[in-house]
Formats: structure tokens, sequence, C-alpha cells
């Protein structure tokens, strides 16, 4: 694709990306089939093909409208397009771009400002948005339908594991919603891998991975949280940590890009590229103790697993779940077009909720279609859009599994 960038963004590190990035598109089309919004609206300006030659036109000098604010508001950032175009267009890379540069130039309307200030101020502050879900617990009758779905009942969070000298020691990023949606998920986790030999050493003092703010048109921000995040760990990167646990994948998605992020910025690029370096999914550490590892005693074992489209399309990670809990007893059922979005992308089940729920219904549809008596997920987000509505529980798939007696505190 030719390019004429604009004076104003030609010599800049974000143009000279955007314009590597354009060169690489060829307007094949190849992603249209996996775009989930141009799937349900069959509009060309709502696929990945068309959103780029959105966002090229502002790089060329265009003045930005409400229009393109519109089509790149329906944008799930999925990534789908991305694994499936043949010339290997960063796609969510130029769509954060855009986002920003729209972000600047086109007013929002008030309640637009007010919405996406709200969850941008809230989300990332774990004790806010704790003490916020628990008074919605008691006023749930009295919220609009659209937050009063997304309540979900209270779980009592089980205690931590204590701390001992193990094998191994790794980081968890507990999140900044997590905690409060799902308390028993990260102890759950930490215990896991006490069994294992593998100490988990908390960081209350890392918080939101930068996800909301990057993907709201808001980077300085997301950048701030990403140092933040960085100085926290650094002091047990230093002592030797071995890896840095995520366990939901949106926001392992979001750290393993640290490294891009703050590739220029000259007293966190080395550390960022290291954090990177250090950033796990549990599937990519529990691989190796597959062996040790059985369904836990309250799972049932037909289940259908909801692959998040940042574990397949960001991470890289397609499958590597579904193998891991075959091979150690469950069974799973088929899941039809497993790489479609089921609606929930962070915080666009609010945002756009009338395209989050025609996606879920789908979705739930494609997984409910071999009558699972679970679904399991890798992602908080697709956790709670997917519980809102499913005919069966939704749960982490960590939450699903345990560690044989006879290998507790045998090292692997």
């Amino acid at each position: 694709m030719q390019t004429r960038l604009a004076e104003f963004i030609k010599d800049t590190p974000d143009g000279q990306e955007a314009d590597q990035i354009l060169r690489k598109c060829t307007h094949c089309g190849f992603c249209l089939a996996t775009c989930p919004t141009y799937r349900l609206l069959g509009d060309e300006l709502d696929s990945p093909r068309g959103r780029i030659y959105q966002i090229k036109q502002v790089l060329e000098g265009e003045r930005p409208g409400p229009s393109i604010q519109l089509h790149l508001d329906r944008c799930l950032t999925c990534r789908a397009c991305e694994t499936t175009c043949p010339s290997g267009v960063q796609y969510s890379r130029l769509a954060d771009l855009g986002r920003t540069l729209v972000e600047e130039h086109v007013a929002r309307r008030p309640d637009q400002r007010l919405m996406q200030l709200g969850l941008r101020f809230v989300l990332p502050r774990r004790r806010l948005f704790g003490s916020l879900l628990a008074l919605g617990r008691v006023f749930r009758p009295l919220l609009p339908s659209i937050f009063a779905k997304k309540i979900r009942p209270r779980r009592h969070a089980p205690v931590w594991p204590t701390a001992r000298r193990q094998a191994r020691k790794v980081l968890l990023l507990e999140g900044c919603v997590q905690p409060a949606l799902e308390p028993t998920l990260n102890p759950h986790t930490a215990h896991l891998l006490d069994k294992l030999n593998i100490a988990v050493i908390r960081s209350p003092k890392a918080g939101c991975c930068g996800a909301i703010d990057q993907h709201l048109g808001h980077p300085d921000t997301a950048r701030e949280r990403m140092r933040r995040n960085i100085d926290t760990w650094w002091p047990q990167v230093e002592d030797g940590a071995d890896a840095i646990v995520v366990n939901a994948s949106g926001c392992g998605a979001q750290v393993k890009d640290y490294a891009h992020q703050l590739h220029s910025d000259p007293d966190y690029a080395a550390k960022a590229k290291r954090v990177t370096e250090l950033a796990l999914d549990p599937v990519e550490l529990l691989e190796a103790h597959a062996e040790a590892l059985v369904p836990a005693a309250d799972a049932p074992r037909r289940i259908a697993f909801q692959a998040p489209c940042t574990l397949q399309h960001a991470l890289r990670l397609p499958g590597r779940v579904e193998r891991l809990l075959a091979k150690i007893g469950f069974e799973l059922t088929s899941v039809a077009d497993p790489h479609i979005c089921c609606g929930s992308a962070g915080t666009y089940s609010v945002l756009q909720p009338e395209l989050a729920q025609q996606l879920r219904t789908q979705k739930l549809h494609s997984l409910m279609s071999g009558e699972p008596e679970m679904i399991a997920t890798a992602n908080i987000g697709c956790l709670a859009h997917l519980g809102e509505c499913a005919s069966v529980p939704v749960r982490h798939w960590l939450e699903l599994i345990a560690v044989k007696p006879a290998a507790k505190g045998h090292a692997q």
C-alpha cells in the first residue's frame, strides 16, 4: 500500500511505525471473514481493511470526524485479523494509534465522555472497584440493567499459601478488577503453584496493566501504569524471580507488549524488555508439570473451553490450554468458530452493549452445542461476560485443576 503521511506525523516514531504497517497491507481481504464486527454488520468500514483505510486517511492529513470514531469504537481489538493476515500486518498497533489521534481531534458526546472517564477512573483502582462492587450488590435492583447483570454473586477468597522457601519463585499480577470479581482465582493459582514447589511472590502495589487506557486512546496514562508495575516488580526481578505469571490473558497480552510500548524510554526500555521476557501465561508454566496434575474434585469432566482472543491472537498460544486439559483427564466438547470473539473485549461490553450481546449469544450457542457441563476460559473479562447469560457455570480453567497428592512438595 502506498502512503503519503502528513508532516505532523511523518518523521515521528509513531508515524514511522504506522508507515511500515500500512505498507505491508495488500488489501487482500482475508481479514474480513474473521472480523466479528464485519460478520455482524457487513459494512466494509467495520472491517480491519476498512479501518486501516480510514486511519491511513487521518495519517495523510484528512481531518477525522464522528464516522471514523464510531468505526474504531466498534472494533474489539480481538486481533483475529492478525492471525489471518498473510502479510503480517500489526493491525492492533495501527488501531491504537488511530484511536489516540481521533480522541485528540473529535469531541465526544457528554454521556460518552462521562462513561469512558468513569471506566478509566474506577476499573484500574482495585480498592475503589471492590468497594463499588460490594455497594452494587446491595443496590443491584436499583441499577441500570447493563450494570446489574455484571454484578456477580460474592465468593469468599481462600487464604493464600504460607510463604516458604521453594525451588522456584514467580511473581503474580493480581489485576485490578479480578480480585473483586473472582476473588478465589489468585489464591487458587498460588496454592496450585505452591504444591509444585513454585513460590508465588505477591506484589500488591502492582495495579492495572495499562490495557484500559491503551485501548481507549490514552497511551501516556497506560505507560505510566506500566512504569509503576515495573518499579514494583523490579526488586524481585533483580532477586531472581523466574517469571511474572499473568492468569488473565488480556492482561498478559498487555504485559507482553511492555517492551514495545517503552522501547524509546531511556529509563525503562531495558527493564520493560526483561519484564516482557519474564511474562508467562500459566499454561506455559504448567505444561511441564502435566503428569502431576488432575481434575479438581469438584470439577465436571465434560467441559467446553472458550479460548479468549488475547490467548489465541495476541499471546499466540492457540490450543495449548485445550491440549493440557485433555491430557490431564477432561473431555473437551467441540466449539464452532473458536477464533471469533465473545464480545467482552475489556470495556467493550459496557461501551458497545448491543454488539457485545450479539457476539455473546453466538459464542454461547457455539460453546453449548456440545452439551458441556461447564464452560472454562482464561480471561476474567470473558468469564464475567459469558457468565451473565450462560446456562452452565463459567470458571477459569485454573480452578478446575489440582495437584496429585503424591506430587505435593515434589519438584518437577
